[in-house]
């Protein structure tokens, strides 16, 4: 080990030993940012080396949560507008997606859970999904969100296309479900139903907006920016935003 190394961690125990369970984020959203740049700036011409790395990092980013006491985890692996990116790019990242899902469900401990519009996806990926959901659907551990096709616009308009077919099997009219319509009723039908909205959403590669990242769920959450490429995203920072997080007073509002 370099002294590098040896510093680092040296300043993780540092902060491990000054983090307090009672104080992490239950549910942490992660924007895994950077990896096309990350390639390009290693020299790489071909981005799927990239998201190859990204997707190496998963595991390790799980492991740190569940040692901080995180309860669910979810990662934005691709976005709706990524879906339009050219076949020569997106069929490589759709493979790692599919792998790395796969590589999830394996391990055990873990509730895989996908998040996001599966009808927009190739048929293997969806299936893959899908899969992972159910062999995983008994695991008491983490639950891992995996955000594929996922946008948060597209996310509000499946939820209220959702619920207006679910009063309409009801044989409620359009007059009626308006008077009785709230907020509760949409998040009931997200793709996160049932679970806590996220307290913390990291976003590295150093860009500070979401993108349209969980759009509903986010209203109150807490946001942490990182400048490094996802690929390189380090325990350490990843303890950096948890503290960050831990020393937030939370107004939930104004």
């Amino acid at each position: 080990m370099g002294l590098r190394d040896l510093v680092y961690k040296l300043y993780e125990r540092r902060l491990e030993t000054r983090l307090r369970p009672d104080t992490a984020p239950r549910h942490i959203g992660v924007i895994l940012d950077g990896n096309r740049r990350w390639a390009r700036s290693m020299g790489h011409h071909d981005v799927a080396t990239g998201h190859q790395r990204g997707a190496d990092k998963i595991s390790e980013l799980l492991q740190w949560s569940q040692e901080t006491g995180v309860e669910v985890v979810t990662l934005w692996l691709l976005s709706t507008d990524n879906l339009t990116r050219p076949a020569q790019e997106l069929d490589p990242l759709l493979a790692i997606i599919e792998n790395t899902v796969e590589d999830l469900a394996a391990q055990g401990g873990w509730r895989v859970q996908p998040v996001g519009a599966l009808d927009l996806l190739p048929d293997k990926t969806a299936r893959v999904l899908k899969q992972a959901a159910e062999s995983t659907s008994d695991a008491s551990g983490l639950i891992v969100n995996v955000a594929v096709g996922y946008g948060g616009r597209r996310e509000i308009a499946d939820a209220v296309r959702s619920l207006l077919h679910e009063h309409a099997s009801r044989g409620t009219s359009i007059e009626e479900l308006a008077e009785i319509l709230d907020v509760e009723h949409i998040a009931e039908h997200l793709y996160t139903r049932g679970q806590p909205d996220p307290d913390l959403v990291i976003r590295t590669s150093g860009e500070q907006r979401l993108s349209g990242f969980m759009l509903w769920q986010s209203a109150h959450s807490e946001f942490y920016f990182c400048e490094a490429f996802w690929p390189d995203f380090r325990k350490v920072d990843f303890l950096r935003a948890i503290r960050s997080y831990a020393a937030r007073h939370r107004r939930y509002g104004f």
